[in-house]
Formats: structure tokens, sequence, C-alpha cells
């Protein structure tokens, strides 16, 4: 994985200029490309490339790593990509990229000085990145603070979404039933909504089983970066965390109306090829630096 890194970089940027200029457009996002008996998403592929450079960055340079030119180079690898998704607009992968370097760079030794200036800089250059969203997207961030204000309207999502979770009580309405998602009042039931048709049906205890198995995952994969043998693999399981932690945070959080709708899926269980590739290629990698921590018997 370290000597494909660059070559795996290059591809990566190359499939999200395609996407760019010639890719297929759904929902009013420029997203896939067609390859006849598959609608590949190459933003998704990126994130486990993303990873996979950084962490040849950060371990290669990990005793020089108190320069400033090396977290440039970690911001430049991350901008480009970034800003490549941002205009297909996808501000939910952009949000996953952002959360990967920052985790990553966070467990390194870059100095929290420089951590913490960027942050504030980010912070204060937030209103003017405001300008640059879609009308739709800001439209999700005032839903979000006020969905009760146009419920049959842009708030409509998040509105059916909350009453389904909340009708499914403590043991849920079943797999064949529950009004919200059988009598299609929910959107998107397969993608970004699934996690409200599941805690319909299965109610706060099935609900709060796959919470329990998602943390259980997470858990591994930081015990995994704990006891990595190489600084390459430690950074690794920390981008790949990084990713699921957001991914589950933000989709379950909008299910339930405490995060703004971005339409991040939710790993393993949301509709999307591309998507459930993705994830089970990271399982792979965070499996792979779990074999070699210890030596191999025969």
């Amino acid at each position: 994985w370290t000597r494909l890194a660059g070559a795996a970089y290059l591809a990566s940027i190359a499939l999200l200029i395609a996407v760019d200029v010639a890719g297929q457009t759904a929902l009013g996002a420029q997203r896939w490309i067609d390859i006849g008996f598959f609608r590949f998403q190459p933003s998704e592929m990126v994130k486990i490339v993303l990873i996979v450079v950084l962490a040849k960055l950060l371990s290669e340079n990990y005793d020089r790593l108190e320069q400033p030119k090396y977290l440039l180079q970690s911001i430049l690898l991350t901008g480009l990509p970034v800003a490549l998704v941002l205009i297909q607009p996808d501000l939910g992968t952009t949000l996953v990229l952002l959360v990967i370097w920052f985790m990553m760079i966070l467990v390194s030794p870059i100095p929290k000085g420089y951590i913490l200036a960027l942050l504030v800089t980010g912070l204060l250059l937030l209103p003017v990145g405001l300008h640059f969203l879609q009308p739709y997207q800001r439209d999700r961030l005032t839903v979000f603070l006020n969905p009760a204000a146009d419920p049959l309207g842009r708030g409509f999502n998040v509105v059916q979404a909350s009453i389904a979770v909340g009708s499914g009580q403590v043991f849920g309405r079943g797999l064949d039933a529950g009004s919200q998602s059988q009598l299609n009042f929910l959107p998107s039931q397969h993608t970004d909504f699934i996690f409200a048709v599941l805690a319909e049906k299965l109610g706060f205890v099935g609900a709060s089983l796959i919470l329990a198995l998602f943390t259980l995952l997470i858990a591994r994969m930081i015990i995994v970066a704990y006891r990595s043998r190489d600084r390459f693999g430690m950074f690794i399981a920390v981008g790949v965390a990084s990713m699921f932690i957001f991914h589950i945070l933000v989709n379950v959080g909008m299910n339930m109306g405490i995060m703004p709708v971005t339409g991040i899926p939710l790993p393993f269980i949301s509709y999307g090829g591309t998507s459930l590739i993705v994830a089970l290629a990271a399982i792979g990698l965070v499996e792979s630096i779990a074999v070699r921590h210890k030596k191999i018997s025969f």
C-alpha cells in the first residue's frame, strides 16, 4: 500500500475530474460514472486513498513532523480532492475527508499549536464558506435549526424521520409494519433515512443493538491502532475509525433531528454499491493490520 499510494492518489484525482466533467447526475449532484453494469462513485473511493496517502506521509516523516512543511503537504493532499468533491456538489463526503485529515494529524506529533491555529482560522472563515454552498445546502442548515418552520416543505424529511424513530417505541412495529416506511411518508428510506426505518420497525431495543455493534466495531479499530507494529498501520486504523465514527454519528444524528441532513450513508446498511465496497475494503485494511501485530505461526 505504501508503494501504491502515489499512483492510487493520482488515479482518484483523475476519476474525480472525470466525474466533474462528464459524470452522471442524480438529485442535483454529479457524482457517478456509469460503467454499464455498475454506477461507480469515485468520491467514496477517495476516502480510502486519502487515508493511505496521509498515513504514508505522516509515518515516513514521523520524527520531522514538527516542521510546518509536512502539515502544509497534508493540507494540499487533502485540499485537492476536497475541492473536486465540493464541485459535484457533495458536502457530506467533503466533511468526511476533512474529518479524516483532522483526526490523523491530531494523533500525529504535529505541534498542537499549529492545529489550533488552523481551527481558529477555519472558524473565522466559516461565514465566508457558507456563501459558497448551494441554496439547498443552506436550506438544510436552516431546517436543522427549526424543522417545524416548514414541515410540509424543506423540513418534511426531518419531521417524518423523527416521527418514524419515535413511533418505533420500545420494541418496534415489526418488519412488515410501520406507517412512515410502509406508506412511503419517509423519503430516501433505503439510503439517507434507513436508520429511521430500522428504529420504526425494531424499536429502541433494535436500534440500540445496532449502535452497540457499531460501537464494538469502532472500539476494535482503536485497539488495532494501539497494537499496530508500525506507524503506517496505526495511522490507517485511526483514519478508518474516524471515517466510520463520522458516518455513523452524522447519519444517525440526522435521522433523529440532531444533525443537519448531509446525505452521508450508514455503513453496511444504506443502499449503495460503492459505499459498501469501500466500507468492506476499509475493514480489510484494519484486519490486515490486526493480523500482523504479532508473529504468524504456521
